[in-house]
């Protein structure tokens, strides 16, 4: 199944997408998690991945970043192939610096927040614009500086990640990751580790980089933020897309009766009824 939508900037015009998947397949043994998986992502768009436990959500960001690698299928990023793809019947393995080179354009912020112990908040935020894109340290604290404000704890730069809240830890690995300056951000249920109270201040980190324009690829439980911010939803189950579209379309009236069943749990686990349709989202 296939994603291709309008790109944001040219009005009746189909934009290359930043980021293209095409027949996905990944297993762990025999274990198939990714069943030909076909996505694209526009530059600016932000698409939400919904599905049950154990649907390959996760394995398919790692993917997209090259933390796994894929058994067959096709990863374009600005409509080149990378990593790893055939071209004429041949199998292509990108060299190093070509993989890295991507990699840091595509941000990732983990379920766990990952933050190096011994390094303060903005040391961390700084630790990769130094060692890997090379820049002097003034600058990257500089534009450390800045990414921390952006989610609202540069008064706590010098902390260490012992003393900040999970909230505020998550918070500091967004920064993390926009202080590469990404084209493209994954968040991989970036609040499912976190108390419900601190839930609120890392999702409205996340949409005010909807707000600007960031292209963002989200796998959440979160369904409010699902159907208030995505462009579009996609649900998946088993390793595969079963249904993609308008987030008004999916939460109301999906097409699949996977779907349907998928969303009518989390009504009956919030304790609502199927009176009040409004409510799963």
């Amino acid at each position: 199944m296939s994603g291709v939508v309008e790109g944001k900037t040219a009005p009746g015009r189909v934009a290359e997408p930043i980021v293209r998947l095409e027949a996905i397949w990944k297993s762990f043994g025999k274990i198939e998690v990714l069943t030909d998986v076909s996505l694209a992502v526009q530059k600016g768009e932000v698409v939400c991945i919904i599905g049950p436990s154990g649907a390959g959500k996760s394995t398919l960001l790692r993917c997209i970043n090259y933390l796994e690698t894929i058994d067959d299928g096709t990863i374009y990023f600005e409509g080149k192939p990378v990593f790893r793809y055939k071209r004429d019947g041949k199998l292509i393995l990108d060299p190093e610096r070509d993989i890295e080179r991507v990699r840091a354009q595509i941000g990732m912020v983990f379920q766990s927040f990952n933050l190096f112990p011994h390094l303060t908040a903005l040391g961390n935020v700084i630790e990769a614009p130094v060692h890997v894109l090379g820049q002097p340290v003034a600058q990257a604290r500089e534009r450390g500086m800045e990414v921390l404000r952006k989610v609202g704890l540069d008064k706590r730069a010098n902390a260490y990640p012992h003393q900040l809240s999970g909230g505020m830890q998550q918070r500091v690995a967004i920064a993390r990751a926009l202080a590469m300056n990404p084209k493209v951000m994954l968040f991989d249920e970036a609040t499912s580790a976190l108390d419900p109270e601190l839930v609120g201040d890392v999702l409205r980190v996340m949409r005010q980089l909807a707000a600007e324009g960031m292209t963002m690829v989200v796998v959440t439980h979160e369904m409010d933020f699902a159907r208030d911010v995505a462009d579009r939803v996609v649900f998946m189950d088993h390793g595969a897309i079963v249904e993609e579209g308008a987030p008004q379309t999916v939460f109301t009236s999906p097409r699949s009766p996977r779907t349907r069943q998928f969303l009518q749990s989390i009504l009956n686990r919030n304790g609502e009824t199927e009176d009040e349709p409004q409510a799963v989202a």
